[in-house]
Parts: C-alpha cells; structure tokens; sequence
C-alpha cells in the first residue's frame, strides 16, 4: 500500500474480499448497535473485487447476488 500508515493497521483486523461472479452484486455493510441499519452499499460488477473490514460501526456485511466471499475460516459462494 503506497503512502498508507501501516503501523494503523492492526493484524487482527478482520477483512472479506468479495468477489462478484454476476452484474450487480450488492454489497451492504450493517450498524452495530440497537437498532440494525444499513451503513454503506455498493454494487459490483461481474469480476469486480470489494475488500470489506469489520469496523467499531460495521458489524455485519449482506451480500446480494452470485459472489464469492472469502474470510479468514475459508471461502464462501453465495447466490445460485
């Protein structure tokens, strides 16, 4: 990472690489808290790659759509 502060990066932040293997993958990431709200959506296109991190205000990440998830316990394919 060109320029990036890597002594803010802790080792273990968790991180997801979404893969879309379809048009127009969503990609939502979910509120902590109380009341569960969306936070940030993005839409991917078939081979496009998001790299998504749990945050102190994401707590959770809906996928729509064909992709392939993969995670720190393996990877996941969502969809058909």
């Amino acid at each position: 990472m060109r320029g990036a502060d890597m002594s803010k990066v802790s080792s273990e932040t968790e991180y997801v690489v979404i893969k879309a293997l379809e048009q127009g993958v969503t990609v939502i990431g979910l509120t902590r808290g109380g009341d569960t709200k969306s936070h940030h959506t993005e839409k991917l296109d078939q081979g496009e790659v998001v790299i998504a991190q749990f945050t102190d205000n994401v707590s959770a990440i809906k996928i729509k759509g064909s992709a392939e998830i993969h995670t720190g316990l393996g990877v996941v394919k969502s969809g058909k």
